[in-house]
């Protein structure tokens, strides 16, 4: 045991102490720690200034109720929840999360991982998240729209430009998006850069919907490049049929490869053709129908229930872009055994350790969620620096914008890795690349 270890070990028993059941929010921890010992064996200062133990703790946590009238005219009540976790490096930002699994648990490793991506990105934006249990799936748009703004009346006290900036994630889309922002125009005025993810007409950003999507494709490119290989010709697999998946199934077939799967909480579709993101786009995001649906209509398709890894086909790459934990052992096992030498995460956490560990005994490269996924946030901070400008750019100069920083953090990553002896571990790199920035502004504003 050195010092490093044993400051992790004691910080680690003190989390676990104070929030025994929070398992998602333990897990992330234990991912993140098995990367840190030789970062703090190399800089004692932080283990001196106890830079973890306030680091793993959020700034500030906000639990609030949401009560609403459904079309019955009966009054429901959801829990909503913020987490302000590090505005060490620029204010707080994160998605909003409204699905029936959301708890304090998984919004605290939601926003624990986002203050590490925001860092990677190389812009000023610090790490949040929040959200809901409700479940905006089966909603009229009138109940959508009641339970959004009795959600943002509350909200509305905890946030600011400069303070804390939502955005949308998981069940908070345009819809949703655009209540939230009416909703916080109509009690505090007009302030575009109050939400991220808003409609073009009032202050959003060209690209932000294909955002996360686009920079896991040019994420997934450079790591390739990096190995002497290319994109173009590829086989991937995706689970997912979200925004996430939908674009990064639009990029992967622009640039060249062939994407066979994507799915939905029921089961999926397999296209050894391709899966056509047309297709999937009106189904999704038009109809707000099930992936079964893709199988009716394109007849080279056919639909299975169950997971998409539990699945077997060649395949080159993996895409998991669904949800959290989605890859377990057994499955990182398969995953191999079809062939796939690279997976890259456009959702959040949707590896177990487990699936990490099969990963490395395979030689399989991980593009880790918060490298591999930060393009949406990076997209929403330069629709915040447009917002600041009252400016719009166009789709081109934003997407170049995404380019060069989803290259950037892939790159910083690889270096972090290679500085730690590390070789090719980018999860690893990603890790103390985003965990520096934030450690090096935090020793500098003192003990705050």
């Amino acid at each position: 045991m050195t010092a490093a270890t044993d400051y992790l070990a004691s910080v680690r028993a003190d989390i676990e102490r104070r929030d025994p059941n929070q398992t998602e929010f333990l897990e992330a921890i234990d991912n993140f720690f098995k990367t840190l010992t030789p970062v703090l064996e190399k800089h004692p200062e932080y283990i001196e200034a106890n830079i973890v133990g306030r680091l793993t703790e959020p700034e500030r946590i906000i639990q609030f109720r949401v009560p609403w009238v459904d079309d019955q005219g009966k009054v429901q009540v959801n829990r909503g929840f913020r987490v302000q976790f590090s505005a060490a490096i620029g204010p707080y930002k994160g998605g909003l999360r409204f699905h029936p699994t959301v708890n304090l648990s998984i919004i605290k490793f939601l926003g624990f991982e986002q203050t590490f991506k925001n860092s990677l990105t190389g812009l000023p934006i610090g790490g949040g998240k929040g959200g809901s249990d409700f479940d905006p799936k089966g909603k009229s748009d009138g109940e959508v729209m009641r339970f959004t703004q009795s959600f943002m009346t509350e909200l509305q006290k905890h946030i600011g430009p400069d303070l804390d900036v939502p955005a949308g994630d998981i069940g908070v889309g345009a819809r949703e998006i655009g209540f939230l922002y009416g909703q916080y125009r109509r009690l505090k005025g007009y302030q575009a850069g109050i939400l991220t993810g808003k409609g073009l007409s009032y202050g959003g950003s060209l690209a932000r919907t294909e955002a996360t999507g686009f920079g896991l494709l040019y994420y997934t490119k450079a790591l390739l490049e990096a190995q002497g290989d290319e994109l173009k010709g590829k086989k991937i697999k995706i689970s997912g049929a979200g925004n996430v998946a939908t674009y990064a199934i639009q990029k992967a077939t622009e640039l060249g490869a062939t994407v066979v799967t994507a799915s939905d909480s029921n089961g999926f579709v397999y296209d050894p053709n391709g899966i056509d993101y047309t297709v999937v786009k009106q189904i999704k995001e038009v109809e707000r129908g099930r992936i079964s649906d893709y199988a009716k209509r394109v007849a080279t398709a056919t639909y299975q229930e169950g997971s998409v890894w539990d699945f077997d086909v060649d395949y080159d790459i993996a895409l998991p872009c669904a949800t959290q934990n989605e890859i377990d052992g057994g499955r990182a096992a398969r995953l191999a055994q079809n062939g796939a030498k690279v997976v890259a995460c456009g959702a959040n956490m949707p590896c177990t350790p487990e699936a990490v560990e099969v990963f490395k005994k395979n030689s399989v490269l991980l593009g880790p969620a918060k490298a591999a996924n930060a393009g949406g946030v990076a997209v929403s901070a330069l629709e915040m620096s447009q917002n600041s400008e009252r400016l719009s750019w166009t789709f081109e100069e934003v997407d170049n914008r995404l380019k060069d920083i989803m290259k950037n953090i892939f790159e910083e990553s690889a270096a972090a890795a290679e500085e730690y002896g590390l070789g090719a571990d980018y999860l690893a790199g990603s890790n103390i690349a985003g965990f520096n920035k934030v450690a090096d502004a935090m020793m500098a504003q003192g003990v705050i």
